[in-house]
């Protein structure tokens, strides 16, 4: 009888994550003989509401609110009797009483999922969007708490949508002027909008429905409000809007962060999830880095990692932090907090999720030397190093950088070299995934740059330099770059750069000299300039066509991409072959 929506495109089309709260409805066992008092009592008091004036009506559904409706005999009893239909009747009369007697019945029954997708079947829906107009706020509140308990299904979110009814409910939001107080009639009736929105939010074209009625900017003032009962809907919708990517940018450019850290610890536990996850995806952006920190938003971050039973809260206050740490001045703020102490132990016994964050955020941290010292002191090298072996991309992404961060610090190198570190971001080299390369490239540069030994370090790797020269072939410019760093490192031992040569790495280098990227074109020089150092080299470059791309290097807005030209043009001069070129494409006067 309960059936869910029809396959229309329409439907198909509702959202590409959103998933039902109701499950296939299960169907009512009819014929039942053990059938409690409650449900004969409501049965008898059914033949008022269909038969009486309204005054009996009134009467009679003021009764039936006597009951626990809470209770499934109660509701299936209204459902049974076909009092439902009655009820929904009385939606569509113009007497308030009866309206509002109604819907206080509604409201109630409607948290059972039979009765749900009865109240869809029977219209129910399209009556209370009309009620959404009502003069009366009383039954405004009592039709959109309605809406918000039977729009948990895919079908009922559409209706709601088809009628009209998103503009309506976001109306219910714009009931007080900028600036004033929030007074309790107008804190009520948003709540009950914002609480309908919220279910409706389930939906990508109800999303978009959102937006273009104006509700970006009326959500974002309720979260001024430091009422509880409607902060949570509003930061429920947010979250759930959030993940439309043009609504996202309109939750930012109305102080989504400012407003949420400013009551963040007025929350529930339970809703502080919802702005953790919006604070990963807000603090991509320097600017809201910003103002996490200026709102004192990080201490109570930190504070929340002490939640490590939630794994749910800590993926997403980790991911916060993470974020957040991107930017230097939120990593000092951290370490007033302890944050990285708390971080390394949550470096074990953790879901994926969690550790990627943990490590991400650690990864940040350590390009602070005090950081890097706090990890070897708390013992967090070695679950880093150990990591090295997973198998998730974005974790092991992660892993290189916080290995790589790690080792800028002589002493943490020695622990990294021991615990056979190096070998393991070298065999990462062979991952396809080409993000894992790069980091890994990255990450073997400051290992190779601080190892004792490194040359030798390096040649004990079986076919490791022949691996590396190899990766030139690439078509990512990450990967490039990288490698070339790692090469101009390698390079600075002769042996090394001896069996590198043999394996034609000038060509290589020369083949990416043409390219526009300062990136490239920075660590390219380097690596250019340090294997000229070897043999024939700084002729092969020439004959390779390698002098010519670099003049025009010196063209470039970065003074970085300038030194390291120059140091690889004061190399490949010593050739006077490489001068004339040099001369001809007008170096002399750059």
């Amino acid at each position: 009888i309960f059936s869910k929506a029809s396959s229309s495109l329409e439907d198909v089309g509702e959202s590409s994550s959103e998933t039902d709260e109701d499950e296939q409805p299960v169907r009512h066992q009819e014929g039942n003989t053990d059938l409690s008092a409650e449900y004969w009592g409501i049965q008898k008091l059914a033949k008022y509401v269909k038969g009486g004036d309204p005054t009996a009506t009134v009467i009679a559904l003021c009764s039936i609110r006597d009951f626990n409706l809470s209770q499934e005999t109660c509701q299936l009893a209204i459902k049974d009797t076909g009092c439902l239909e009655v009820l929904i009747n009385l939606l569509d009369t113009e007497e308030i009483k009866c309206q509002a007697g109604s819907l206080k019945i509604l409201k109630e029954i409607s948290q059972n999922v039979l009765i749900r997708h009865a109240i869809a079947d029977l219209g129910g829906l399209e009556i209370m969007v009309k009620i959404l107009d009502s003069p009366d706020t009383n039954l405004k509140c009592l039709a959109a708490e309605t809406i918000a308990n039977v729009a948990r299904f895919k079908r009922a979110r559409k209706t709601v949508r088809q009628h009209g009814g998103i503009k309506k409910l976001v109306e219910l939001l714009d009931c007080i002027s900028v600036g004033s107080s929030y007074q309790a009639k107008d804190t009520e009736t948003a709540r009950c909008g914002a609480l309908a929105l919220w279910s409706c939010s389930k939906s990508t074209k109800n999303k978009k429905a959102i937006r273009r009625a104006g509700g970006i900017p009326l959500l974002a003032r309720w979260l001024k409000c430091s009422h509880t009962d409607i902060l949570i809907p509003v930061v429920g919708t947010l979250q759930e809007c959030a993940s439309e990517g043009r609504f996202r940018l309109n939750i930012r450019k109305n102080f989504f962060t400012k407003t949420v850290v400013k009551h963040w610890k007025r929350l529930p536990r339970g809703m502080v999830e919802s702005p953790s996850l919006e604070l990963k995806d807000c603090a991509e952006d320097e600017e809201k880095r910003d103002l996490v920190r200026k709102h004192e938003g990080l201490q109570p971050l930190s504070d929340l990692l002490g939640n490590s039973e939630n794994k749910q809260l800590l993926a997403a206050v980790t991911g916060a932090i993470w974020k957040c740490a991107i930017s230097t001045e939120n990593v000092l703020k951290f370490q007033e907090y302890k944050t990285v102490e708390t971080l390394v132990t949550l470096l074990t016994d953790q879901p994926e999720e969690v550790l990627i964050n943990v490590i991400g955020a650690l990864g940040e941290c350590c390009q602070e030397q005090e950081n890097r010292g706090t990890i070897r002191r708390c013992g967090g090298i070695a679950p880093i190093v150990k990591l090295l072996t997973a198998t998730n991309q974005a974790l092991l992404v992660n892993v290189n950088k916080a290995v790589g961060g790690c080792a800028m610090e002589p002493e943490n190198m020695l622990i990294i070299d021991s615990l056979d570190g190096v070998r393991l971001l070298w065999s990462l080299l062979k991952n396809p995934n080409p993000d894992v390369q790069a980091s890994a490239a990255w990450a073997l540069c400051p290992c190779v740059e601080n190892a004792k030994n490194s040359g030798e370090m390096v040649r004990s790797f079986v076919g490791g330099l022949e691996l590396i020269v190899n990766l030139l072939k690439s078509k990512d410019k990450e990967v490039l770059t990288s490698v070339c760093a790692a090469i101009a490192n390698i390079a600075k031992d002769e042996e090394n750069l001896a069996v590198m040569t043999d394996h034609g790495v000038v060509p290589l280098l020369s083949r990416l000299a043409n390219t526009n990227n300062n990136k490239l074109r920075r660590h390219l020089a380097e690596a250019i300039a340090h294997c000229c150092m070897w043999g024939s080299n700084r002729v092969a470059f020439g004959e390779t066509k390698a002098v010519a791309p670099l003049t025009r290097y010196l063209k470039a807005k970065d003074p970085l991409v300038h030194r390291a030209t120059a140091l690889a043009l004061y190399q490949l001069s010593e050739d006077p072959n490489n001068c004339v070129i040099m001369h001809e494409n007008g170096v002399v006067k750059v």
